[in-house]
């Protein structure tokens, strides 16, 4: 058998250093193999001899060897995060070669979940394994909800440098709107089952930002499918599911790996991941992520430049006691992308893309109209090993996201001007962004692991206090010129659309707009300026509790209650409002071969706390009006399937999503009228595979359908698809080979892409249609690497597609790219 061999620079400089006298010994040796409690093997277990640098890594099976000990007396410590640690004390004669296996058990973490998976030699992008959807070490065949796990490993093949392209990997998502930076929702939006939703949740825990997150910091992406109101309340996910970011953890030796990223449109990119112990027995280990980004825009203005801090840091008391920080700070400066707003009250005079005429290399901004959106998040955890059977966890969160400059975006006018034949004109509105919104999360868990006659059981019972409060102090909105975009001469556009009658300063590019930071400035300075305060709570208890009747059937039983609580403006109590809201979830899975098929079922609750709105009645007056929560219920059937001895991981399910009494307002010219009996269904299939058919070759694919409608509401959007739906079929396909062996080991290609199905952006009765025309993007890589290095070469967008999202609006993405990564592990 073949064994892993690894050894720290520490213990070869020690090696080195020794006396003679040392190497005329006979060395001993110490070898075996680590397993979990459930019998499985564990890869990538710490094995030292506590008090020395002297150690090694299991390797897939679980197997270990550590050569050339000098004789004497040692303790080996055998320790993996997210497991109870494990110590024998040995001695060693001249010559030895003993054998030592030992069998590990979960401590049943949540936020330094376990990773001994992390490094599947047979297919390094499946790692399924998660404990931050249910919160309870299940796996992934045991789970009767569904979600999809996007591993560093696929990351780094795709020369992945933000998070919008890392997400291209989850089946049936696609981005609605990208990040605008400005204050409470300036993170970018993504259509999830028909509904949108934001990256919220870093380590299952609030993590807003009002920018661009960076990946330097990922371990994994988890796409966690569905209305999960239930375990993750309301206030920061959406009834399609959330997306929650898992950080990378310190480990136990000294490591790590310096990358450079220079691509297309200027990228830059430097990112640093070190790793060390803090001491001798390395209980106390550190690790620092960091990031330097910077990048130019496709188009003719337009730029981001940023740098990203990740410090965390573990420590294992002792067996029954840890604790673990986690760490982030990101300074972020760009100029907001282009977003053009159709038109929402007048028939729409353009339908496509094509009637449109827009010059996707067009911005309408400049680089001197930038926001800077610095955010920090604090996490902390105390985990405490009652017993076998019972954990305590102790979470804090605290996190702060903030939008400091220019925004703005363009909004068709052209029925302000009814002499327009030909064309569009949009009018250009912007404002001084300056707000701040802080969270705070605390959570208890008590987390068991127990058997009841014959059933054994896994529960977490915990309760969760979340505040959000916000200040703005930015400026009301005003107008910075027009934008005609069209064929019309510039004279008529000039004098008819601007008021421009004098040829010496006529408007040459079809922009009558101001874009330097000195004529910004001058048209905000009369703006009103905002001074808001807003505050909100939440208090939450939770109880989740998985029920084997068999060891091939389970059930899970859970519940929420959730007491809200807003101040919304603090400077006044009329829109104070509290409400209590019941969230359940059920689930049921059938295993017919046992951790290789599993059939499950799901139901499945999400709710929203809509806030008080102000009724204008005919007669002028005005009126409160409160809402009870609103609610969506989730069926959904399937089966998981780990086949093939690990070569093949597959989802397949159906889902049925039901939403009822939405809140919507209806506008007439002196009337605002509140209703709460909308409804809207979302029916959808989806399908995952992660495959490793043969040594070397890794594939991973999705696919994903959406059929939604809004049943009863707004009679302006009532029997359309609603516009956060996205497109109805979606694909994503990535597949590498690296050759395992011969002249061209350590080479390897890349090859995968998207497809996204024809947009209906703007769907709504009065105002017609826009449709955003179906794409398929293909990329590719080359590369090749050793156990210390990886060079990679990366080709996105290789037909140099138009491609372009929206969500009643209209944003250009990317075109043709290349990039070149450089990769150095020590």
């Amino acid at each position: 058998m073949k064994y892993k061999f690894t050894i720290s620079l520490l213990a070869l400089c020690f090696v080195l250093l020794s006396g003679t006298s040392t190497w005329a010994q006979q060395k001993a040796t110490i070898k075996g193999q680590i397993s979990l409690a459930n019998n499985q093997a564990a890869d990538n277990v710490s094995i030292v001899l506590k008090g020395t640098k002297i150690g090694t890594n299991t390797d897939s099976n679980g197997n270990y060897e550590i050569k050339n000990i000098k004789p004497g007396n040692y303790v080996l410590r055998v320790s993996a995060v997210g497991f109870t640690s494990k110590e024998k004390s040995i001695t060693l004669n001249s010559g030895d070669e003993i054998i030592e296996n030992f069998t590990i058990t979960s401590n049943s973490e949540q936020l330094d979940e376990i990773v001994i998976n992390g490094g599947n030699k047979k297919n390094p992008l499946a790692r399924k394994e998660t404990q931050q959807v249910s919160r309870l070490p299940l796996k992934n065949l045991e789970n009767p909800q569904v979600y999809t796990t996007i591993t560093s490993d696929l990351l780094k093949e795709q020369v992945v440098t933000n998070i919008d392209d890392a997400l291209k990997n989850a089946p049936g998502l696609t981005p609605l709107w990208a990040s605008t930076g400005r204050g409470g929702d300036g993170a970018g939006y993504f259509s999830l089952r028909g509904f949108a939703v934001q990256p919220t949740m870093i380590n299952g825990l609030p993590g807003l930002t009002n920018g661009s997150l960076d990946p330097a910091n990922i371990d994994k992406i988890e796409v966690i499918k569905g209305p999960s109101g239930t375990l993750f309340g309301s206030s920061l996910i959406s009834y399609g599911g959330l997306i929650n970011m898992t950080t990378k953890k310190p480990y136990d030796h000294f490591g790590g790996e310096v990358n450079y990223t220079a691509g297309s449109y200027g990228l830059n990119r430097v990112t640093v991941d070190v790793n060390t112990p803090l001491d001798e027995e390395h209980k106390i280990n550190f690790r620092l992520n960091t990031a330097y980004h910077t990048e130019n825009s496709f188009q003719d203005a337009g730029f981001r430049k940023s740098f990203f801090f990740a410090p965390s840091l573990s420590y294992q008391v002792n067996d029954k006691l840890s604790f673990f920080i986690n760490t982030e700070f990101m300074s972020n400066e760009a100029t907001n992308p282009t977003m053009l707003f159709l038109d929402r009250g007048a028939p729409l005079r353009v339908h496509n893309i094509d009637e449109l005429g827009y010059d996707n290399k067009r911005s309408y901004t400049s680089n001197e109209l930038a926001i800077k959106t610095p955010s920090y998040n604090l996490q902390g955890q105390m985990m405490y090993k009652f017993n076998d059977q019972w954990t305590s966890q102790t979470v804090v969160s605290r996190g702060s996201s903030k939008s400091d400059g220019y925004y703005s975006y363009l909004y068709e006018g052209t029925q302000y001007y009814p002499g327009i034949t030909e064309g569009i004109v949009l009018g250009r509105y912007m404002n001084y962004q300056n707000s701040t919104t802080l969270t705070t999360d605390i959570q208890q868990n008590f987390i068991g692991d127990f058997v009841i006659g014959s059933m054994r059981n896994r529960i977490v019972a915990g309760l969760d206090y979340f505040n959000r409060g916000g200040i703005d102090n930015g400026s009301s909105y005003v107008s910075n010129g027009g934008i005609y975009i069209g064929n019309l001469d510039t004279k008529t556009v000039n004098e008819e659309f601007f008021g421009i009658t004098d040829p010496a300063k006529y408007v040459t590019n079809g922009d009558s707009g101001k874009l330097t930071k000195a004529g910004s400035d001058a048209l905000l300075a009369d703006a009103t300026m905002t001074n808001a305060k807003t505050k909100q709570e939440v208090y939450s208890a939770y109880f989740s509790d998985v029920i084997n009747f068999t060891p091939a059937l389970s059930a899970m039983a859970s519940l929420r209650v959730d007491r809200f609580m807003t101040a919304g403006d603090v400077s006044t109590k009329d829109d104070d409002f509290n409400q209590t809201a019941f969230s359940p979830k059920f689930g049921l899975v059938y295993q017919p071969i046992i951790d290789k098929v599993s059939i499950f079922a799901n139901y499945m609750d999400g709710f929203a706390n809509s806030a008080p709105v102000t009724e204008i009645l005919p007669d002028g007056s005005r009126r409160p009006r409160t809402f009870k929560p609103e609610h969506a219920n989730q069926f959904e059937v399937g089966t998981k399937l780990n086949i093939f001895k690990d070569k093949l991981y597959a989802t397949f399910s159906y889902y049925d999503i039901q939403v009822k009494d939405q809140v919507y307002i209806v506008y007439t010219a002196t009337t605002q009228t509140a209703f709460q009996d909308g409804a809207q269904r979302n029916k959808g299939f989806e399908a995952e595979f992660i495959a490793n058919p043969i040594d070397g070759l890794n594939i991973v694919a999705g696919y994903s359908y959406v059929d939604a409608v809004l049943n009863a509401g707004d009679p302006s959007f009532v029997g359309q698809r609603p516009e956060s739906s996205g497109p109805r079929n979606l694909v994503n396909f990535w597949a590498s080979y690296k050759f395992p062996e011969g002249d061209l080991n350590g080479f390897g290609l890349g090859f995968g892409g998207n497809y996204a199905d024809k947009n209906l952006i703007m769907n709504r009765n009065v105002v017609g249609q826009f449709t955003i025309p179906s794409y398929t993007v293909l990329n590719s890589s080359i590369f090749y690497g050793t156990e210390k290095y990886v060079l990679t070469l990366k080709l996105d967008n290789i037909a140099n597609v138009d491609t372009y999202d929206g969500w009643s609006t209209i944003h250009p993405r990317n075109m043709r790219s290349v990039a070149a990564s450089f990769s150095y592990r020590f």
